[in-house]
């Protein structure tokens, strides 16, 4: 990856210089966009320099002032704020509560049967790292005539088929958003989508349109990454499998067992004291771990944040918890 971008570095320089309908388009932009269609089964790919530029280009390509849309309680902020820009109402169900976003969609098309709405989850959510049941949501959303956006961003690259995430085959699925900063190691985020919906983005979407294109490195380092992933189709389940030992070892050992699946594992610890001083007890081991706390997760549900990589030591669970202590 990091050749792949030196090499992009040298042939285009550091930045794009301009949006991409204006100068900023470079072959590598059409090759990543491609590349990623075809990964992931969509029509139309369309990058954007971050993802909370892509989700927030999501919601308002799908929503307006007269649209209802309804949100996991736990959905990014990124997507809350597409929500505030789009102008439509708001309207949020328990987290991954598929009996209660039924209830609600069920009482809104009683009541307003022609109103537009979406529905708005994420595959993998990255302070729990739990997962709706994607089909049945993409089901419930069909029976309702919903339009579905799922964030895919900590999925990709781990999750799903030789790591195609959790929304790979739904066609319910409106709108896919990823990034390139979790697995592919590199920087920026895309939009997948059917043609109709692609073309609308590229000629009606501002975050697109005037936004300075993605750095042409950056898309080369992604692509690399894409093509490495493609290579090592079994990759991902090998990760998620090893959280899931680092999940019963940490139990084992004591600990509450991290909810939910894949690489991310939250280490409840309930007061944001007591999460901040394990995250200094854990620099002094030598490891990193960032405390997460309110505002960004519930009060009282302060955490340490577990990310597992591909390049973990052997050993490094035992390390942990070490450090951890009793």
């Amino acid at each position: 990856m990091l050749a792949a971008a030196a090499e992009e570095l040298g042939r285009s320089g550091l930045g794009a210089g301009a949006s991409r309908l204006v100068s900023g388009s470079r072959p590598v932009h059409g090759r990543l966009e491609q590349a990623l269609a075809t990964w992931l089964g969509r029509q139309r790919v369309l990058l954007f320099p971050s993802g909370f530029q892509a989700n927030i280009a999501a919601v308002t390509a799908l929503a307006d002032r007269h649209s209802l849309v309804l949100v996991d309680r736990l959905i990014h902020h990124s997507l809350l704020a597409g929500v505030r820009a789009s102008g439509a109402r708001l309207a949020r169900f328990a987290h991954n509560d598929l009996a209660d976003l039924e209830r609600r969609l069920a009482q809104v098309r009683r009541q307003q049967p022609q109103r537009r709405l979406l529905v708005l989850s994420e595959s993998l959510y990255s302070m729990e790292a739990t997962s709706p049941d994607l089909p049945a949501l993409a089901g419930l959303c069909r029976r309702h005539q919903a339009l579905l956006l799922v964030d895919e961003a900590h999925a990709l690259g781990v999750l799903g088929p030789g790591g195609r995430g959790l929304a790979l085959g739904l066609a319910d699925v409106t709108l896919i958003s990823g990034t390139f900063g979790k697995a592919f190691g590199s920087g920026g985020a895309f939009l997948a989508s059917d043609e109709l919906l692609g073309q609308w983005l590229l000629q009606q979407s501002g975050a697109f349109r005037y936004s300075t294109a993605l750095a042409p490195a950056l898309a080369a380092g992604a692509l690399a990454a894409l093509t490495w992933i493609q290579a090592h189709p079994h990759a991902g389940a090998a990760l998620e499998a090893r959280a899931g030992r680092w999940r019963d070892g940490l139990a084992a050992a004591g600990w509450p067992r991290p909810l939910g699946r894949g690489p991310v594992l939250p280490l409840l610890l309930g007061d944001d004291a007591a999460a901040l001083a394990r995250q200094h007890q854990l620099e002094a081991a030598g490891l990193l771990s960032v405390a997460i706390r309110p505002p960004t997760v519930p009060p009282g549900t302060a955490r340490l944040r577990l990310v597992l990589r591909q390049d973990l030591p052997s050993g490094t669970l035992a390390r942990l918890l070490a450090a951890l202590g009793p």
